[in-house]
């Protein structure tokens, strides 16, 4: 079982911490600067009802705000480092291994925060139904998560090692 003090901590590498924390400062300073002004700009044209250069400025302000409020939930809660690991134990910057149940098709994957980018193998959230199930399984243990169709799916790890890079 995952420790509850780690669950809500997203593991970052020191460039991905960086990275988001540039984009933050970008949005929050020049990017909303540039949407105040294309709002501006489309205001002046005239009627907002009908103002299609209005409308899509203010839904893209929407999404700027979003992300800005995303990255500093992901900021506030980031741990810049590794996440502990011990080899055989699924967690956060393990290479993981499982095969599924029934048809016996493996799938290998690196277990870490989405912000994570850049890793040539496909990255899974400790947080998605997959990796919330396996987060703390060991070799040899099975895991039950529910699918997006709300049906139920069982894997069996056969493989936790620390990721060692690109």
């Amino acid at each position: 079982m995952a420790d509850s003090h780690t669950d809500n901590v997203t593991w970052l590498t020191q460039e991905a911490y960086d990275r988001l924390k540039a984009e933050l400062e970008y949005l929050t300073g020049p990017g909303r600067t540039d949407i105040a002004k294309k709002i501006e700009a489309a205001r002046e044209e005239g009627d907002l009802r009908e103002n299609g250069g209005y409308h899509a400025a203010k839904e893209e302000q929407g999404k700027m705000e979003a992300r800005i409020l995303q990255l500093r939930h992901i900021l506030e809660n980031a741990k810049v480092g590794e996440a502990p690991r011990k080899e055989g134990v699924v967690g956060p910057g393990m290479t993981v291994t499982v095969r599924f149940e029934g048809d016996g098709e493996e799938l290998t994957f690196l277990l870490a925060s989405r912000e994570e980018t850049g890793a040539p193998i496909d990255v899974y959230s400790p947080k998605s139904p997959l990796g919330a199930a396996i987060n703390g399984k060991k070799i040899g243990e099975k895991a039950t998560f529910k699918l997006p169709n709300g049906r139920e799916n069982t894997v069996e790890i056969l493989l936790a090692v620390p990721y060692v890079g690109r």
